[in-house]
């Protein structure tokens, strides 16, 4: 390993030649606090930045074993160093002049919630701290300004190391307090199943965000607070006794007129499957893990899946029990949409009429007459969605504005009147009684067994060198083919896009055999990341400075969307 001096002499022979000479500089280097890495050069100073990395020794970052003995704590520590990194190093940012992206230094940006990224490692073993970062190399045109590289990594760099990654260096007691939450909120999401319930949220929370485009909390908002039927208390590792809204397993529906708050409880619920900062406001808004957001997917890409338990049969004779299609209706896509979450593990949906098909969700008793149930190939989910609890274990959240007939099926029916809930499931139930436009069959879900194992894409292993691309949280490019996802609502970083991009490259090059079924490639990845990180998708130790995780529900999801995907 060279020392810091050396760099330095490197630099000086190579100010003003021409900007490849800046690959004579990867290596690392000894800085005595800590080791620095240049991992990859940029081609020219408007190319992607460089890609640089600190390491230190878990002796001289000091941080106490018990801040990452487990892999949430563990996480928690990660995304505090990245987010306090991040404040020090963007104003050392663009101090260095020059063309192009000369000067930037830049680093993951983190939102709301608490994610697994690559930007920051804290080795579970000893400590050591690994923090990845980007570097825009200094020119004036293509002309390397060595000067001006030396300010970056000698002059603004090591403080930003050390007053942001030693633990004797920073606020202590702010570290200690995301800790301490980031041990409640798992304590919660620990105890929801033996509570029988699916999802928590603590009184005194703030769900409305500020807009549209800001995910900060709304300023004056009205605090949640449970109905008092509704209330349960929990008693966590830091906080003590917390009362909130337990929502039990089963069917909830959520009723109210337009802009009363229904979807903002629904939004809150479906971030829940993440743990959140402090001060966000939804930081005990709990929910089961597996959550999934089911809506309508027009003209999304499907591939050999079983739709057949709520469309039976279509035009053409067409096979619904490995259902294939390029362009999918609303009612077809949520049908395939909640039969993959099964494949995924998932054991509750939220639902918005919203979003959802209105022909996936109910028929009417006048349709009914007018169109009989055997020219009807469309099985609706008022019909399914008492066995899929009651055999499958599937919870359900539903949001309903316009069509009481859920009032029927319902556990729990709850009334949001100006962002207040009030518990009316006993008022639902004597109106539903006495209005009984709704058939209340329920139709029993058949045995899944839906077994699908894709098989390799060739086209992609004679090139696995295809460029990756993310367009923020709505689509990925792998080479030239485009996987949408804007439909995937718990997406919450471009970071875990990128990710996704990632995973489905190594799926389809090392995983898929066409033996493997969907559910068993999950579990192979997850298992994988659990190991090494997200690290282990790279080979080479080219690691990007900038994936986060995600969940296996969306990981799956990615693959289904996949144009190229072949059973």
């Amino acid at each position: 390993m060279k020392s810091s001096q050396d760099l330095r002499i490197k630099l000086k022979s190579i100010d003003h030649r021409g900007y490849p000479a800046y690959k004579e500089l990867k290596g690392q280097y000894d800085f005595g606090n800590y080791i620095l890495s240049i991992d990859h050069v940029q081609g020219d100073p408007f190319a992607s930045p460089s890609r640089l990395s600190v390491l230190i020794s878990g002796k001289k970052a000091g941080f106490p074993p018990t801040y990452y003995d487990t892999h949430p704590k563990r996480i928690t520590l990660q995304d505090h160093l990245t987010r306090l990194f991040a404040t020090q190093i963007s104003s050392g940012s663009m101090q260095a002049k020059g063309s192009g992206k000369s000067g930037l230094l830049a680093v993951s940006r983190c939102g709301q919630e608490v994610l697994e990224r690559t930007a920051c490692r804290v080795d579970s073993s000893n400590g050591s701290v690994t923090l990845r970062f980007e570097a825009g190399f200094p020119a004036h045109g293509r002309t390397i300004d060595a000067r001006e590289l030396e300010k970056m990594l000698f002059d603004i760099l090591p403080g930003c190391v050390i007053s942001s990654l030693y633990y004797q260096k920073i606020y202590q007691n702010r570290l200690k307090a995301a800790i301490e939450l980031c041990e409640d909120q798992q304590y919660i999401r620990s105890q929801l199943s033996s509570l029988g319930l699916c999802a928590f949220v603590a009184n005194g929370s703030v769900l409305p965000r500020q807009s549209g485009v800001s995910d900060r909390p709304m300023q004056e908002a009205v605090p949640f607070r449970s109905p008092s039927s509704m209330e349960v208390t929990l008693t966590l590792p830091n906080r003590g006794p917390v009362t909130g809204m337990g929502i039990k397993k089963g069917i909830t529906l959520f009723v109210g007129g337009g802009y009363h708050g229904k979807s903002t409880v629904l939004q809150a619920l479906q971030y829940g499957v993440y743990n959140h900062i402090g001060n966000d406001g939804r930081e005990l808004v709990i929910a089961d893990e597996s959550a999934w957001k089911l809506r309508s997917e027009d003209g999304r890409s499907i591939s050999g899946v079983d739709i057949s338990p709520f469309i039976r049969h279509l035009p053409g004779s067409k096979d619904t029990r490995q259902f294939s299609s390029e362009d999918a209706s609303g009612s077809t896509s949520q049908a395939a949409n909640l039969m993959e979450s099964m494949e995924s593990g998932s054991t509750l949906l939220l639902i918005d009429e919203d979003t959802s098909a209105t022909n996936f969700m109910i028929r009417d008793k006048l349709m009914q007459q007018v169109v009989a149930p055997e020219e009807e190939p469309i099985i609706p989910f008022i019909e399914r969605v008492r066995s899929l609890y009651e055999d499958f274990g599937i919870s359900s959240i539903i949001v309903a504005g316009s069509s009481g007939s859920y009032f029927h099926v319902a556990d729990t029916v709850i009334q949001m009147k100006e962002y207040v809930p009030y518990d009316i499931t006993k008022r639902a139930k004597e109106a539903a009684a006495a209005f009984p436009v709704f058939s209340s069959r329920q139709e029993k879900f058949p045995a899944y067994c839906g077994k699908r194992c894709p098989r390799p894409n060739n086209a992609l292993k004679k090139d696995d060198r295809l460029k990756l691309k993310a367009m923020g949280t709505s689509e990925l490019l792998l080479g030239r083919d485009a996987v949408e996802l804007r439909y995937l609502e718990q997406l919450r970083d471009s970071e875990q896009t990128m990710a996704l991009a990632y995973l489905l490259k190594y799926l389809e090059l090392k995983e898929m055999d066409g033996r493997k079924s969907m559910t068993e490639l999950s579990d192979s990845i997850e298992k994988l990341m659990n190991e090494e990180g997200l690290e282990s998708l790279f080979e080479r130790g080219d690691v990007r400075s900038s994936l986060a995780r995600p969940r296996r529900q969306e990981i799956l999801a990615c693959v289904n969307r996949y144009r190229r995907l072949i059973f």
